[in-house]
């Protein structure tokens, strides 16, 4: 119900863009995000959508990386450059609904390396 794409191998101060879509059978979806976890660590907010529309980035991406969506078709989007090894990570969207109910993609590998 929630698929990525876009991940890949890239090198170092490359670009990549990052693409989610939650499927229509999901309802009331009150915000959009992205995550990732890298080997050995927990699952990090990259960044998301609040309720009121803003944006939060973790601080590791601020200037990198750009959220974006299309909300009547349930899309959002993660624009990153200037890629870092450390971006190494498999990237999670994340759907959080007014139910209480949460969806999580499969995720899409982030591979940076020369």
């Amino acid at each position: 119900q929630v698929e990525e794409s876009g991940g890949g191998l890239v090198q170092p101060g490359g670009s990549l863009r990052l693409s989610c879509v939650a499927s229509g059978s999901i309802f009331s979806i009150i915000h959009m995000g992205w995550y990732r976890e890298a080997p050995g660590n927990q699952r990090e907010l990259v960044a998301r959508f609040t309720r009121e529309g803003n944006t939060i980035y973790a601080d590791s991406v601020k200037g990198r990386f750009t959220i974006s969506r299309d909300s009547a078709k349930n899309w959002v989007y993660l624009q990153m450059s200037s890629l870092k090894p450390e971006d190494t990570a498999v990237y999670y969207c994340k759907v959080e609904t007014a139910l209480g109910v949460d969806y999580w993609g499969e995720g899409t590998l982030v591979t940076v390396s020369s």
